[in-house]
């Protein structure tokens, strides 16, 4: 809800350290990075150590966004990196609920977290579908602006959200399914208003 007016803070505090990232550690390589700090947050969560999991969390969140700022500067910014960009991160935020609950270890933590889930693979086709078609119609990225690879459809629940979110459920476990519920009923009333907005934008329900 709150990342396309994030993006100018996170540009000007993230760009001087990404002009300090040593040359041998390619955006590809941070992302590669990212991901495997955001499986060891999910490993820890399951472990049940609450401080390494957010540490690890968090410090896969800032090399994340490390990639992106890193590859401008050097003038990789690259469509495979968009992508697997956004395909890692999918990975990182699944894995991170199935750590919280492998730690609980609660039916209703389960199931909270399959519903967190579904609502995630619900939200993604509606974004990414509709991002597909805005790019089709040439009223994507480019023409707004968006530094992204893709044009980013808002939603309800984006990645400042995500980060804390995550960050409270990785903290204190036995408040994550609550949170966890909170948010995945967030997600869908997000996904579920973008598709009305989609719909009128398009042209009406017509295949």
């Amino acid at each position: 809800m709150i990342d396309a007016r994030l993006r100018p803070v996170k540009d000007r505090v993230l760009d001087p350290v990404a002009a300090r990232v040593p040359g041998a550690l390619t955006p590809l390589a941070l992302s590669g990075i990212a991901l495997g700090l955001g499986l060891a947050a999910a490993g820890a969560a399951g472990a049940g150590w609450s401080v390494v999991a957010v540490a690890a969390w968090l410090t896969g969140r800032v090399v994340d966004g490390l990639d992106g700022a890193v590859a401008r500067q050097r003038g990789q910014a690259s469509d495979v990196g968009g992508y697997l960009d956004i395909v890692l991160d999918t990975v990182v935020y699944a894995a991170v609920p199935l750590g919280v609950a492998a730690h609980l270890d609660e039916r209703g933590a389960w199931i909270v977290v399959a519903v967190l889930l579904g609502a995630f693979y619900v939200n993604a086709v509606s974004w990414a579908y509709l991002s597909a078609v805005l790019e089709k119609r040439a009223v994507g990225a480019a023409s707004t602006g968006e530094s992204t690879t893709v044009t980013m459809p808002r939603g309800l629940v984006e990645g400042a959200e995500t980060i804390v979110i995550f960050t409270v459920a990785l903290a204190v476990p036995s408040v994550a399914p609550v949170v966890f519920a909170v948010m995945a009923g967030a997600v869908l009333v997000g996904a579920a208003a973008r598709t009305v907005v989609a719909v009128r934008r398009l042209g009406g329900a017509h295949q």
